[in-house]
């Protein structure tokens, strides 16, 4: 079974396309010929972005480095975004140059990336390089065998939040990793793939229903309300652990 693509042709929702349409000017004009495409991922991709919640994730690819120039145009468009378009949550940038993407080395990584969880806005389509994906192990462990990693950074952060907006941002980026995490452990078996990272987590419980109060806890952490700090580092602790320790059983058992 071949996972789902976004639909190109599905219009942005309305009040997200002056942005996009700025973004990628901005991009030609601050790249110029250097630009090979451009391509957004995430809930505006998907069509479900939420005014004041979503951000605006973008991929920019290249055909050759722009070290010199490229941190001062990104902040640039950053800052200059964060006033024309307060609805934007943040915007964040992932960079490739066009040999790393359309490579062998990449099917898992950018691959499966641009195929499956992003759009193109401006240039050729790399995502065309890749054939459709199935549901499989092997995308499953790229992308999540680093779980354990990913929580004993967001813990460190957690812990450490001196301001409550600081917390906030950590709380929801740790318990949509998770979430996300929980349903690809299972997505070799269950042989499907979602995005939402809530959805995620009720197709995981199908398979593990013991595990429904750790996942109404993520769900809380990504709502976005301030939660004791005990609390969030208790549920990283023992579903983050329990997770992690899951991928390395099924890796040794599968491969």
């Amino acid at each position: 079974m071949s996972l789902s693509t976004i639909d190109p042709k599905q219009p942005f929702q309305a009040q997200y396309q002056p942005p996009i349409h700025d973004l990628v000017r901005s991009l030609k004009a601050g790249v110029g010929d250097n630009l090979h495409s451009v391509y957004l991922y995430g809930s505006v991709a998907r069509k479900t972005a939420k005014p004041g919640l979503s951000n605006l994730d973008v991929i920019v690819v290249t055909h050759r480095p722009y070290a010199d120039t490229k941190t001062a145009l990104l902040n640039s468009i950053k800052w200059r975004f964060q006033k024309a378009y307060p609805f934007i949550n943040e915007i964040s940038f992932k960079s490739a140059l066009v040999e790393e993407v359309a490579s062998l080395e990449s099917i898992f990584s950018w691959g499966f990336q641009l195929r499956h969880c992003s759009v193109c806005v401006y240039g050729e389509d790399l995502a065309q390089c890749f054939g459709d994906y199935e549901p499989s192990w092997e995308i499953a462990k790229h992308w999540n065998m680093d779980v354990e990693d990913w929580v004993a950074v967001y813990r460190n952060r957690i812990a450490r939040a001196a301001k409550d907006e600081e917390q906030i941002k950590a709380q929801k980026i740790i318990a949509k990793k998770l979430l996300r995490a929980s349903y690809s452990l299972v997505m070799y078996r269950d042989k499907n793939w979602f995005d939402d990272p809530i959805e995620c987590g009720q197709q995981f419980l199908r398979y593990y229903p013991d595990k429904q109060i750790e996942i109404e806890r993520l769900g809380i952490l990504l709502s976005g309300r301030l939660i004791a700090k005990r609390s969030v580092i208790g549920i990283l602790d023992s579903f983050g652990d329990w997770l992690a320790k899951q991928y390395k059983k099924t890796e040794f058992r599968i491969g």
